[in-house]
């Protein structure tokens, strides 16, 4: 407990975390601005509204977390590489960003944008994306098994070999206006 305590107190601007593991903490309105985390792990945590400005996530695994209001986008794309496994994923930005190989397994993705990204070989399986945006979007081969909720327009977003599973996958043509019996 002692050492969660200090966690939780700790600064996170400006420092540099390789192999740490983080858990059960409420870090609401940190910032990590400037931050360097390299193969960290964070389990159980509260990340909302975090200040991402400029940080760099390599090789970092989010478990059961709660993430709120990010803008990722602003995270420094050097080696960007992320999971997240069990996670609610709720109007945080993802624009912009090239995220393939990026793992979403058994998420909720509620509202995020998801617009002009590109998430080729991405996987989102078990996951439900309801009201979360997709334009633009290359989403070739990857996986949307299991997973539910999901608006993509097929006109607007690359889908080369993605995986979809029914009956879900009828959503798919939601655009076009027509009466399926």
């Amino acid at each position: 407990m002692r050492q969660e305590q200090l966690l939780s107190n700790m600064e996170y601007q400006d420092q540099e975390f390789e192999g740490e593991t983080f858990s059960d903490l409420d870090l609401t309105e940190r910032s990590f601005k400037n931050t360097k985390f390299i193969d960290c792990v964070f389990q159980n945590c509260n990340l909302s509204n975090i200040d991402l400005n400029n940080t760099r996530f390599q090789d970092v695994r989010f478990i059961d977390c709660k993430v709120m209001g990010l803008d990722i986008s602003k995270c420094n794309d050097f080696l960007l590489s992320f999971s997240f496994e069990g996670c609610l994923l709720s109007y945080s930005i993802f624009s912009d960003m090239d995220l393939e190989n990026t793992e979403f397994i058994n998420c909720k993705i509620h509202g995020c944008d998801l617009v002009n990204t590109n998430l080729k070989n991405a996987n989102f399986d078990g996951s439900d994306l309801m009201d979360s945006m997709f334009g633009n979007t290359d989403l070739s081969f990857a996986s949307f098994r299991n997973a539910k909720n999901y608006e993509i327009d097929p006109n607007n977003n690359r889908l080369q070999k993605t995986k979809f599973s029914i009956p879900e996958v009828l959503s798919l043509l939601n655009v076009f206006d027509i009466e399926i019996d």
